[in-house]
């Protein structure tokens, strides 16, 4: 038998290795570090154009990683947004059936079956508010997590009798009683909110060392209380921004931002992580700027259809994976599932449910192909089909005195916008084209139709 030339071999080798570029990288399964915030705006961070408030961690996130311009939250408000993408389902199409009946259904579930180690730090809130969240069906620890500390749901319940705007002006943990919570117990309460931001990410490196050591791979789900109001910064934070006190909570979950990608780093697993970025929703600004960030340059806020209720900030770092980069294309969180199960080998997914819509972006996180979502339906008022988007009916925001919503305004004939050169919503340009409206309905409904079976 003669042997190969060495040259021969080399050059080789060389083809097959910038044929198959991904092969080394992507064949083992990533570990997963899911960073979600609450309330953080498309405009709040520098990497999406923020001038005031220093984010330097996540615009480096975002260098070196896909940062994505029109990625969605699955619902304006903080529940339907995580139930959407902890179910890979679609929040107004899951026809009356509860979460509680398909827990294994869940990502943590699914990921837990492909061999991972996963833990949950922050806000859940796919439980609600039961007299006792550590017993309650819906807590983390049935759902697919191996660990859990944090808090049942938001930062402000319960809170004051009167949840006006005073009280979250004069806010202190003392006022806002919120529990603690390590697994099954109830560790603090009420909690020293201005230590969530700082506790959850000495507990995110403290997870992450450890899971370096073993051999399988980890999913690390970490839920932000903050920027949620009423917003609290801890002392070394406070003071520190020129964007205020809403700045202060910002800067410090963008040194938390550091701190795991530094732990991620030291641990030797840089290149074997994916850590991704993003917001359950948009700014909620009625309360003023004190206590919310911005969705500039979008319309609109938390709690309405409009831009600046759903997109929201999405990054994607993979090193030597994921080729940095700038996405227009369209996503949502509820692909994280499907996403997620692709690149550790899931196969069995809840696809025959009502309401899945999860989208698999491995082709465009890996290979730099076109997005395979190209619909978003707003909860059920709005609908965006490429770059054209109607709304059916629009949302006053929540009264910042009453915290009740605002009647909703119904339109008989839909507005209109052409997102790409629109991208505030600004200029309804319906009368114009009624069968880009027409086109939009069918499809609408017809996404209704074919995910409620």
């Amino acid at each position: 038998m003669k042997s190969i030339p060495v040259l021969f071999l080399s050059t080789f080798l060389a083809l097959v290795s910038a044929a198959f570029p991904l092969l080394s990288s992507s064949a083992e399964k990533p570990n997963i570090i899911l960073i979600f915030v609450d309330d953080l705006g498309y405009g709040d961070l520098g990497c999406y154009g923020n001038e005031v408030i220093s984010t330097p961690n996540i615009d480096r996130l975002a260098a070196e990683g896909q940062r994505w311009t029109s990625f969605y939250a699955s619902g304006s408000t903080c529940v339907p947004s995580r139930t959407g993408l902890m179910s890979g389902r679609h929040p107004g199409l899951l026809n009356k059936q509860p979460l509680k009946n398909d827990r294994e259904a869940l990502m943590p579930a699914m990921l837990k079956r492909q061999g991972y180690q996963t833990a949950m730090l922050g806000k859940w809130h796919l439980a609600g508010y039961p007299k006792d969240f550590t017993t309650s069906p819906m807590h983390p620890l049935n759902c697919g997590f191996d660990s859990h500390f944090g808090t049942p749901g938001s930062n402000d319940a319960p809170g004051p009798p009167k949840q006006t705007l005073e009280a979250f002006d004069n806010a202190t943990s003392e006022t806002w009683k919120i529990p603690l919570i390590r697994g099954r117990e109830v560790i603090e309460h009420p909690a020293d909110q201005s230590l969530f931001t700082k506790r959850y990410t000495e507990e995110a490196v403290e997870i992450i060392e450890a899971a370096a050591k073993k051999e399988e791979p980890f999913f690390l789900y970490l839920a932000h209380n903050m920027p949620h109001i009423p917003i609290f910064p801890s002392e070394a934070f406070a003071g520190v921004s020129k964007g205020g006190v809403y700045g202060d909570v910002v800067e410090e979950i963008d040194w938390s931002v550091g701190e795991v990608m530094k732990a991620v780093k030291d641990a030797d697993i840089d290149e074997d992580t994916l850590i991704i970025f993003t917001s359950d929703n948009g700014p909620w600004t009625v309360f003023g700027p004190r206590h919310a960030g911005t969705a500039k340059p979008l319309r609109g806020e938390k709690s309405t259809s409009w831009e600046g209720g759903f997109r929201v900030p999405g990054i994607f770092r993979w090193p030597g994976t994921i080729k940095p980069g700038v996405v227009d294309d369209i996503a949502a969180n509820l692909d994280l599932y499907a996403t997620f199960a692709s690149l550790t080998g899931g196969t069995e997914l809840p696809s025959s449910k009502p309401g899945w819509l999860s989208q698999d972006l491995t082709p465009t996180l890996l290979e730099g192909k076109p997005s395979p979502r190209s619909q978003w339906l707003y909860g059920g008022s709005a609908f965006r089909s490429g770059k054209y988007k109607i709304h059916l009916s629009t949302e006053h925001p929540t009264d910042p005195e009453t915290r009740k919503g605002r009647p909703r305004i119904k339109h008989e004939t839909p507005l209109l916008f052409d997102l790409e050169s629109d991208i505030g919503e600004s200029n309804n340009i319906a009368s114009d084209n009624p069968e880009v409206i027409e086109r939009l309905l069918k499809e609408m409904n017809q996404l209704k139709n074919n995910s409620r079976s």
